[in-house]
């Protein structure tokens, strides 16, 4: 099979692409034939090393994709051949990624793909939304009513946050490029200001006096110096993004106002925590469609080209999600 893999770590230039055997796949494990996978900034985190996980070279990168099931372990009970399912848990902890003609997926990884589903438009939502389920519903317990800050809302996981908190009843307020505004609008949110204005906080605090029930910044750029001030009692604020951040945190407002500064990295969600994700998807797919903006699509031989787009262009820029097609 073709494939794209590094034998080390390194930048975009480190993808190679060519064939490596397919998968001989385990008792509990289903091969899938690719149809499509997604570009993810976690993704290149692993390619540099940036994210410690272990791998094993030649290493597939790669997390996400949807295919058609073509063989299954002695011991798979849940699928069969034929099956199209979707996986976005692949690439890390020892596991090899999707950025291949075949993938060998766990069967606890895999769920199925609901009937007229587009697999691209599907690729391109899986680890946003996920993200923000988890960031959502089990970091921030959101509730009907609560007001949300959601900042960068124009990215994908940004995009996402606001839907899914929209749907669940949420006041949200979000930032974003001015380009992006009909977006996110779009996506639910109920006001959307400039990311790019240095009195954004004061804003906040005029349009939300009361104080924000969930804060959460996926662009990754954090000054709690100013966010801990607008937030309100019990409140909670998620980090998610950021890597290489080191801000300083006002501690004793975090103490006196009983707020919680919650980080999580979906990498380390357990499988039941990434089932609850998927079922949630899923019943997204089947009762609103998939509400994505795909900007390039590229194939497999050019997964070095998809990296290096996205370490040098904003989603802005790109117009949405590289999706990657075998």
């Amino acid at each position: 099979m073709r494939a794209a893999y590094i034998e080390r770590f390194g930048g975009p230039d480190s993808i190679r692409y060519g064939a490596l055997p397919v998968p001989a796949i385990g008792p509990r494990e289903v091969l899938v034939s690719a149809e499509a996978m997604a570009v993810n900034h976690v993704d290149r985190f692993v390619r540099s090393a940036a994210y410690r996980t272990p791998v094993t070279f030649p290493f597939v990168i790669g997390r996400d994709l949807v295919g058609t099931i073509t063989a299954v372990g002695a011991d798979v009970t849940q699928f069969g051949t034929g099956d199209r399912v979707w996986c976005n848990s692949l690439g890390y902890a020892g596991r090899q990624g999707s950025f291949s003609e075949y993938v060998g997926v766990p069967e606890d990884r895999a769920y199925p793909l609901p009937d007229g589903i587009d697999p691209v438009e599907a690729v391109s939502v899986l680890h946003t939304l996920a993200t923000a389920y988890l960031g959502l519903c089990r970091e921030g317990s959101i509730a009907t009513g609560d007001t949300v800050f959601i900042g960068g809302a124009g990215g994908g996981v940004g995009s996402s946050a606001v839907q899914l908190a929209a749907e669940r009843g949420a006041r949200v307020l979000a930032s974003a490029a001015p380009d992006d505004f009909e977006w996110v609008r779009s996506c639910g949110a109920d006001e959307v200001f400039d990311y790019h204005n240095d009195a954004i906080a004061d804003l906040l605090h005029e349009r939300n006096p009361s104080g924000f029930d969930l804060y959460w910044d996926c662009s990754g750029h954090h000054d709690f110096v100013h966010t801990i001030p607008l937030m309100a009692m019990r409140g909670c604020i998620i980090v998610a993004a950021g890597l290489s951040s080191a801000d300083p945190v006002p501690t004793g407002a975090l103490y006196t106002h009983d707020l919680s500064l919650r980080g999580f990295a979906i990498s380390n969600a357990s499988v039941e925590d990434l089932r609850a994700a998927a079922e949630f998807i899923n019943t997204s797919f089947r009762t609103r469609g998939v509400n994505t903006r795909i900007g390039r699509i590229l194939p497999l031989k050019d997964a070095a080209e998809a990296h290096r787009l996205l370490e040098t262009e904003s989603t802005r820029a790109l117009g949405g999600k590289i999706v990657i097609r075998p």
